[in-house]
């Protein structure tokens, strides 16, 4: 596994520091961006305040993801009557939310791309044979002509992730045009992915210690699905 980042949350000076390319980018462990960690790992944060810290982790993360979209050149006149040399995206932006996690993903997603067309993927994972499956998928028929933000906040075990990128791969959308972006990754989860799509652009804002035996990641988050939606609440 290779990153881009200055530290992982949780791994200081180990080797998957040592060499890096354009896979993984981590965002920049700031001590503002560890403090919105405290702040939604502690289990005692309540839900308008854990909502409300994980979109600003999420925004950054959607701000980076859309940096490492194509762009192309675009000119446009300035009041002053000069001539701004800028750069306009190359394809147009589908945003596809894992369902149900990865729609906390999508508001941020549109506060900044108001625009953006979404698509929806709903992966659940067998309880018999602990495999990922498919139940529901809707995507723009042009979805092959568009540049991919696939939006799922946890990369675990990497398999919901596999489902996901295999069904947009069958809509024809080319794996260089999918950036997959997430809140945490396991090493496990990157690993999984990179040894199956070993090109395929990952960004996300920590990469934690390890899967424990239960595929929970540690240091964690527990259930951010729940924990976002409100669902977590005991009777």
């Amino acid at each position: 596994m290779t990153i881009m980042a200055t530290e992982a949350a949780g791994i200081t000076n180990d080797t998957r520091n040592d060499t890096r390319n354009d896979t993984v980018h981590l965002l920049p462990q700031t001590r503002q961006l560890r403090a919105l960690h405290t702040i939604i790992r502690d289990r005692n944060c309540d839900l308008e305040r854990f909502v409300t810290t994980s979109g600003r982790i999420i925004r950054q993360l959607v701000e980076t993801a859309l940096d490492l979209l194509p762009f192309e050149p675009s000119g446009v006149q300035t009041p002053v009557g000069q001539t701004y040399h800028g750069l306009r995206p190359a394809k147009p932006i589908c945003g596809v939310p894992v369902v149900r996690a990865g729609e906390s993903m999508e508001h941020e997603l549109r506060a900044m791309s108001p625009g953006v067309r979404i698509g929806k993927i709903l992966i659940q994972r067998d309880k018999v044979t602990k495999l990922p499956r498919l139940y529901y998928s809707a995507l723009p028929a042009d979805i092959d002509r568009h540049s991919v933000l696939l939006l799922d906040p946890m990369l675990a075990t990497g398999g919901t992730a596999l489902a996901a990128i295999e069904v947009l791969l069958a809509h024809g959308v080319a794996e260089d045009d999918i950036v997959f972006v997430t809140l945490l990754s396991a090493p496990e989860g990157i690993d999984a992915v990179h040894a199956r799509h070993p090109n395929l652009r990952i960004v996300t804002s920590a990469i934690e210690e390890r899967l424990n035996e239960n595929a929970y990641m540690i240091p964690g988050i527990g259930d951010f699905g729940d924990r976002y939606f409100g669902t977590d609440v005991p009777r």
